[in-house]
């Protein structure tokens, strides 16, 4: 993002954005030792010190909307399934609110329903709002953290995997880490949200860890992983962020957002032929509104490319649509243009908002994507940080982080019934981070951190304890 005060020039917010992309991504399991790796394929160091980097993308400008908030409308009795409704070629522009109406939410008021992909497996999606953390499980003491998501009554845990670290050689996976990994939240009854990154270089048309090349690569890691794995991996998230640079190999344009989508139904036929009770979800598009080649491509304008590929096939290829909600200083509540937050700074953009979800709601609506649920794969508030293009994380103090996830659980509850998965970004950064040499307490990922660096819990952590237990039994689970 830009300094305390808003950036005038587009140079200068170039230079922002690619300076926070740099340190773009997320813990991934080391491979077996050395001995077993190849001389020509990618290496990695085996020790405590995690590989983290951030996940979260720093959001740039996009145009400004006006939208109002949400009109909800109470769910409809439901009716028997039909079959597919098919997907408009171009869709109207619309300044209405994205609605929903329970369950899937579907776009038209009409009643929730179950749709099903062109290869005959049901659109899945959960009864309620479920709640889960991103978390790092990898040389960390992964059974504390399971202890402590539990008691914070989660559901699930979002831990992100590099392809490239345990396919080091083709159709040769080392996979003894996520083994561990897998057991335990198996272990600790929660279920597993595996997101996928990074191909491995050999894979890929340039030798970088982008998309691979050939859609059926991925398809067949994916296939290996339901093979091992089965029902104790709940949901596969295919890629994270594509819509930047970084993640695609160092450039971006929209032939990629076909690319992304012919990769997606790969993983998706694959999944599903072994595993039809897995969920498969898009990856989350990065909240930036800036086109740039070289850096990343505006999150609205990359989703619309997603969806007209082939004329929309990407429709009966996912269960969920992800998204990161990007919260900056701003209060849950607030919303550019309409309901700004006062923030000295990061308020002039839709994208700087917790409440930039209903953007991306009312595109999935507007290309007849409605009936399937959007799921908040990352969210949360940055606290006080050395890490620059993060600044904004000083304004806000651990009791506002608190309440400001609070307040974004409680809305997420009453008001998007879309909404069928919330992730808090994250869990226990703080702690791996602080088990670095030498320690960084003060980096950005471990300011969003619901635990302090000694495992202590942080306001946020109680806040979403009390909030998630009292939602639960208000719902009667």
């Amino acid at each position: 993002m830009s300094d305390t005060t808003r950036l005038a020039a587009p140079l200068s917010l170039l230079l922002l954005v690619a300076m926070v992309l740099a340190a773009c991504g997320n813990p991934s399991p080391v491979p077996p030792p050395a001995a077993q790796v190849p001389t020509s394929g990618p290496t990695t160091t085996p020790t405590r010190t995690p590989a983290v980097m951030p996940q979260t993308a720093t959001p740039s400008p996009v145009p400004p909307t006006s939208q109002p908030a949400p009109t909800l409308v109470p769910p409809p009795p439901e009716p028997e399934p039909p079959a597919p409704e098919p997907v408009p070629d171009a869709p109207a522009e619309t300044d209405a609110p994205a609605t929903g109406d329970g369950g899937n939410g579907m776009p038209d008021g009409s009643a929730d329903r179950t749709e099903y992909s062109p290869l005959g497996y049901p659109i899945l999606a959960t009864p309620k709002l479920e709640f889960g953390a991103a978390a790092h499980l990898f040389y960390t003491d992964a059974e504390r953290v399971m202890i402590l998501m539990q008691n914070a009554g989660f559901d699930w845990v979002r831990q992100q995997i590099h392809w490239r670290d345990i396919e080091w050689k083709e159709k040769d996976f080392g996979w003894e880490q996520l083994d561990q990994v897998v057991d335990t939240v198996d272990r600790a009854g929660l279920k597993l949200l595996i997101s996928i990154v990074r191909s491995p270089s050999f894979y890929t048309a340039d030798g970088s860890d982008g998309l691979p090349a050939d859609p059926t690569k991925l398809g067949d890691f994916v296939e290996a992983m339901a093979l091992r794995y089965g029902d104790k991996i709940a949901a596969y998230q295919i890629w994270n962020e594509q819509n930047l640079a970084h993640e695609t190999g160092g450039t971006i344009s929209f032939e990629d957002a076909g690319r992304y989508v012919e990769t997606l139904i790969e993983a998706y036929t694959r999944i599903k032929a072994i595993n039809p009770k897995a969920y498969v979800v898009t990856g989350a598009l990065s909240p930036t509104g800036h086109t740039d080649w070289n850096v990343s491509i505006s999150d609205v304008e990359y989703l619309r490319a997603m969806y007209e590929y082939r004329g929309g096939i990407i429709r009966g290829y996912f269960d969920a649509q992800a998204a990161h909600a990007a919260g900056s200083a701003n209060p849950p509540s607030t919303l550019y243009p309409d309901n700004p937050s006062d923030a000295p700074g990061w308020t002039d953009d839709a994208t700087f908002y917790f409440r930039n979800i209903e953007n991306v709601r009312r595109e999935m609506e507007a290309y007849g994507m409605g009936g399937q649920q959007l799921w908040v794969t990352e969210f949360g508030w940055a606290t006080q940080n050395e890490t620059p293009g993060y600044e904004y994380g000083n304004l806000v103090s651990y009791e506002q982080q608190g309440e400001y996830i609070r307040e974004a659980v409680l809305m997420a509850h009453e008001k998007y019934p879309w909404l069928g998965a919330l992730f808090v970004w994250n869990m226990n950064f703080a702690v791996t981070w602080n088990e670095t040499n030498p320690p960084q307490p003060f980096h950005e990922q471990a300011s969003f951190s619901i635990l302090n660096p000694d495992w202590s819990p942080r306001p946020a952590y109680l806040a979403l304890q009390d909030t998630i237990n009292a939602i639960k039994r208000a719902d009667g689970r």
